[in-house]
């Protein structure tokens, strides 16, 4: 597998490191590692110690807890191009979730010397660091607020459309994803059997379409309309 160049990534100018110089990219080049994870691989535990943080170049990856129930819930979705591990090595405490791969998945391994000496010494990566914390504990805040309020019908509707838009490139008009029903579950914050029997409803109304794993959205703007009832 080719060792992706940070100066020639695709997603340099879009990425937490878009602010840096030619010969920092170059430097973090050099010494980064470039790692393979296949599905369902642990990419970092819940509970260890952050040794530096991950871009994600390809594939699909699930930050998830356990919960005091021991049932897994999914806190974040991410894509090829998005960044792992930043918020536990910025508070140098153990990571409070656990980094799966979705499916087969590379990744770049920054070690965590480096990224602080980059923190350190390029006060706009700084910036956009603090930038993309803001963004996640928005996310999150009102991903909770969802949880809360929405009958799980409305939140499956809102876990699709929020697969569409992390994981949909070609903002195609009909999107095909393959996840499992017990990942879904986990996003949606329900029971397995439960988001089966929402699936049906939804297949019966000729919303989605399922084969196996995969499941297609066939109109968006119907999950879209169920999913803000109760905005």
């Amino acid at each position: 597998m080719m060792n992706p160049s940070c100066n020639t990534c695709e997603f340099k100018n879009s990425s937490l490191f878009k602010n840096c110089s030619s010969d920092e990219l170059n430097h973090l080049n050099d010494n980064k590692c470039f790692n393979v994870y296949k599905k369902g691989q642990v990419i970092f535990h819940e509970g260890n110690r952050p040794l530096g943080l991950f871009c994600v170049f390809n594939g699909k990856v699930k930050v998830s807890r356990l919960g005091s129930d021991g049932k897994e819930q999914v806190i974040r979705l991410v894509k090829k191009g998005d960044t792992l591990g930043y918020r536990s090595l910025i508070e140098n405490s153990k990571y409070s979730a656990s980094a799966i791969a979705l499916d087969d998945t590379e990744a770049c391994f920054i070690s965590a010397s480096e990224f602080n000496h980059l923190i350190d010494s390029n006060v706009k990566v700084a910036s956009d660091l603090m930038r993309m914390l803001a963004k996640v504990l928005g996310d999150t805040q009102d991903k909770l607020v969802h949880l809360a309020m929405k009958p799980v019908r409305e939140r499956l509707a809102e876990a699709l459309l929020l697969l569409k838009s992390t994981y949909d490139d070609k903002k195609s008009e009909h999107f095909s994803i393959s996840i499992s029903r017990e990942d879904l579950s986990s996003i949606v914050g329900t029971a397995k059997e439960t988001v089966i029997r929402f699936l049906s409803e939804f297949k019966e109304e000729g919303i989605v379409s399922t084969r196996g794993s995969e499941i297609t959205i066939l109109r968006a703007d119907k999950l879209l309309q169920i999913s803000s009832l109760y905005d």
